[in-house]
């Protein structure tokens, strides 16, 4: 297992080069956020677009796009009731993050299952909180396309069946390899398992443990892996990252806020960049 340190992000977070425009940097879009839930999608959508993210669309409940336009002007509505609409924007992107605030009812579990089902191998799905609910109970079938899920340890218990005591690198490592996907199980030192690598982030803090922290995150790593490549340098990055900011916030907060992660991304990503590729 391989210690992430801060070399991390200067060889990933690259200077931009003079004639970048927005389609430069990717596009997100981010699905979840029903009535209940909606600060989980706004938290991630956010983060999305504070990582640097060219376009950002957010699909969710209708009853939240005037939340979304009004604290979050950057990033596109859609109403993830129009499923035709939904297929459409999940085609046309690079990044799909699916999850927060998802929840888990029927309609859900039918917008998962739709999202599944259109993703294509030469996109990104990042797949956290509810979906992965919904796929370890409903056993959903995976789609061949390069899949992130981003598991707290109950979740990837679900995921997994490896019982939380029993949540060792060797035997998250057999799990992971049969998902085929890279997986970020979350929790006060963080596990990152991409196809070839295991990695630990060794930063953190106590003042993390608040709700939207794991959403946060989740759309982190989709505008890191809208932008910067590899793929797998991309998610230890974004995780390093989160944990990074918090921890210099918590030096004098007692509580760190996600949503001041997320605003705080732009001025320590420009600290952090490395040259021009």
């Amino acid at each position: 297992m391989e210690t992430l340190t801060d070399k991390i992000l200067t060889s990933t977070i690259r200077q931009r080069p003079a004639d970048s425009y927005k389609g430069t940097y990717g596009r997100v879009t981010l699905i979840g956020g029903n009535r209940n839930f909606g600060g989980a999608i706004l938290m991630a959508s956010a983060a999305a677009v504070y990582a640097g993210a060219g376009l950002v669309t957010t699909i969710t409940d209708a009853s939240n796009q005037g939340s979304l336009h009004a604290r979050l002007p950057e990033a596109m509505f859609a109403d993830i009731a129009d499923v035709s609409q939904t297929q459409a924007l999940v085609q046309g992107t690079d990044v799909v993050v699916i999850g927060p605030g998802l929840g888990t009812d029927e309609a859900a579990l039918q917008v998962l299952t739709d999202v599944l089902r259109t993703v294509t191998p030469n996109q990104t799905l990042v797949i956290d909180g509810s979906a992965i609910t919904l796929v370890a109970k409903h056993q959903l079938a995976l789609p061949q396309a390069h899949l992130i899920f981003t598991p707290h340890q109950m979740e990837w218990q679900r995921l997994s069946g490896i019982a939380i005591a029993e949540q060792t690198p060797t035997a998250n490592r057999q799990a992971v390899d049969r998902l085929h996907a890279t997986v970020v199980v979350k929790s006060h030192r963080t596990e990152i398992y991409t196809a070839t690598q295991t990695y630990v982030n060794p930063l953190g803090t106590p003042a993390q443990a608040t709700g939207g922290m794991g959403d946060t995150l989740a759309g982190m790593i989709g505008g890191f892996t809208a932008q910067f490549t590899p793929q797998e340098q991309a998610v230890c990055a974004a995780v390093y990252t989160h944990s990074a900011i918090a921890e210099e916030l918590a030096q004098t907060q007692y509580v760190v806020l996600p949503s001041q992660i997320a605003a705080d991304l732009p001025r320590f990503m420009k600290a952090h960049e490395g040259t021009q590729a």
